[in-house]
C-alpha cells in the first residue's frame, strides 16, 4: 500500500539529511516513523511524506533513506506557519502535484490546525482513503482560549501586540478561524483517528459519518529509558513544559504558589518554552505582550522573583533532564486533549498533577497515576502539590503506577499494529 503522510512540521530525521534546522514540537511522528522503517519488510507499506518548508528550499522533492530498509519519497510545501488562520489556495494547487507524483492509496493526515490539512484533504478528493488525526481541536480552543484572564487583561493591547496585530482578542479570534478549516477537513474526512473520550465526542459533533480509530501515540525514543528517583530530584521544585499563552495555565500555576510557599519556602518553577516575561533590557520590555504583562504582575505581586525559572527552548534531550530533576510535573490547562509532555513524564515516572480537562482523564488515572484538580481552581492545585510534596509514599506508588499506565498508551509495537490495521481496513 501506498501512504502519504502530511505533517505540521519537517520531521528531525529529514530535517538531518537536509542539513537544516528543525523542531522537537510532534516528536512522537519520530517515534513513529523509526516504527515503520524497523518494520519496511514486513508489511509491503510505500511511505511518502508531505511537510512545510522555507523558502530557501521550496517546493522540495526528493527520495531519503530512513534505516537500512525504507526509502521514502519527501515532498516540501511552502506554508507561513506564521498565519496559520489564513487559507491559501497555492498549497491546494501544490497538493494536487504531490498526490499526482506519488499516487497514494491512503491519505494520512496529522492533525488539523494548519490550512495545509484542509488543501492536501481537498486536493485528494477521497474521504474514503482519507485518515485525519486529532491532536488539538483549535475551534474548541478557541472557546477556552482565554483561560478566565481577568476581563481588564483579555482587552489589554501592549505595543508589541498593536505592531504585530496579536493582541489576546485578536490570537483568540485567529483560532476561531483555524477552527473553521479544521471544521471542514474534519467534514471531508471519512474516517478519523484519535486517542481520548474527548476527541472522538467533538469530532462527531462536527461529522458523525466518519468512522473513528483508536489510535494511540508512540513517543521520542529516549523517554521509554531512565526513571525519576525521588532521592536524585532537586526537592520542592515544580516543572511546566510551556506557559506562553494564556490556553497553557502558567497564571493558574502563578496563583497556586502562594499557598504552597507557606509550606514549602522554597518551592521553585522551571519552565520550559518561549521567555515571553523577560524585560531586563528597555528593547524586552517593549517586545512584552499583554498576557506577558499579566505573567509579570502575578510574579511581582506574589513575591515569586526568585521561585520561578525561564529556561527557554528545550531540545528533548534537555526536556528529559527536567523531568528526571524536578520533583513534580504540572499541567495547568485550560483545556488539552493528550498532551505528550504528559505522556513524557508519565513515561519516566515523573509525579504528575493535572488539570481534569479535555482527554486528560484517559491518560492519567486520578489517584492512581498522579493526582488531577478540577480546572482552573488554584486552591486545589496548590493543596495537590502540597499533597505531592508531603507524602512521598504515595508517590512512590504514583510513579510506578503512570510508568506501567504509559507503557501501555505509548506501546510502539501496539500502536504500530494498530496502524497498519487502519490502513487495512481503509482499503478493504
Amino acid at each position: 500500500m501506498k501512504v502519504l503522510w502530511v505533517c505540521n512540521i519537517m520531521l528531525p530525521a529529514i530535517a538531518r539529511q537536509l542539513g537544516v534546522t528543525y523542531s522537537n514540537r510532534e516528536g512522537w511522528l519520530s517515534g513513529l516513523l523509526d516504527r515503520v522503517a524497523q518494520e519496511q519488510g514486513h508489511n509491503r507499506i510505500e511511505l511518502g511524506i508531505a511537510f512545510p518548508t522555507g523558502e530557501d528550499l521550496g517546493a522540495l522533492q526528493r527520495t531519503m533513506q530512513f534505516g537500512d530498509n525504507m526509502a521514502c519519497q519527501c515532498y516540501g510545501f511552502l506554508e507561513n506557519l506564521d498565519t496559520p488562520e489564513l487559507y491559501d489556495e497555492a498549497i491546494e494547487h501544490r497538493f494536487e502535484e504531490i498526490l499526482a507524483d506519488f499516487q497514494p492509496d491512503i491519505l494520512h493526515v496529522f492533525g488539523t490546525e494548519f490550512p495545509h490539512a484542509l488543501a492536501c484533504i481537498r486536493a485528494f478528493g477521497k474521504p474514503e482513503r482519507t485518515l485525519v488525526g486529532i491532536q488539538g481541536l483549535c475551534s474548541v480552543i478557541a472557546e477556552e482560549y482565554m483561560a478566565d484572564l481577568p476581563v481588564k487583561v483579555q482587552r489589554q493591547v501592549t505595543l508589541r501586540d498593536r505592531i504585530r496585530e496579536d493582541s489576546l482578542k485578536q490570537q483568540q479570534k485567529k483560532f476561531k478561524k483555524r477552527g473553521e478549516h479544521e471544521k471542514s477537513a474534519i467534514l471531508m474526512a471519512g474516517h478519523i483517528a484519535g486517542r481520548t473520550d474527548f476527541d472522538r465526542e467533538q469530532t462527531a459533533k462536527i461529522n458523525p459519518s466518519a468512522k473513528y480509530h483508536y489510535l494511540n501515540e508512540t513517543l521520542r525514543s529516549m523517554f521509554y529509558h531512565d526513571r525519576w528517583k525521588r532521592a536524585a530530584c532537586e526537592p520542592y521544585t515544580i516543572f511546566l513544559s510551556q506557559g506562553d499563552y494564556p490556553l497553557k495555565g502558567f497564571h493558574y500555576l502563578l496563583r497556586a504558589l502562594p499557598k504552597v510557599r507557606e509550606r514549602f519556602p522554597d518551592v521553585h518553577v522551571y519552565v520550559a518554552g518561549n521567555n515571553i516575561i523577560e524585560a531586563d533590557t528597555f528593547q524586552d520590555r517593549l517586545r512584552l505582550s499583554a498576557y506577558g504583562k499579566y505573567l509579570r504582575k502575578l510574579i511581582r505581586e506574589n513575591d515569586l522573583e526568585s521561585h520561578v525559572t525561564m529556561l527557554g527552548r528545550l531540545n528533548a534531550e534537555e526536556m528529559k533532564e527536567q523531568y528526571l530533576n524536578c520533583h513534580l510535573y504540572v499541567l495547568p490547562s485550560a483545556l488539552e486533549n493528550s498532551p505528550n509532555s504528559l505522556g513524557e513524564a508519565m513515561l519516566l515516572g515523573t509525579p504528575c498533577v493535572a488539570a481534569d480537562v479535555g482527554g486528560v482523564h484517559n491518560l492519567l488515572t486520578d489517584g492512581g497515576d498522579g493526582m488531577l484538580y478540577p480546572a482552573g481552581d488554584v486552591e486545589a492545585l496548590a493543596d495537590r502539590i502540597v499533597e505531592i510534596f508531603t507524602k512521598e509514599a504515595i508517590v512512590e506508588r504514583f510513579s510506578d503506577n503512570a510508568r506501567k499506565h504509559a507503557r501501555v498508551n505509548h506501546d510502539a509495537d501496539q500502536n504500530y499494529y494498530r496502524l497498519i490495521h487502519i490502513y487495512r481496513e481503509m482499503l478493504s
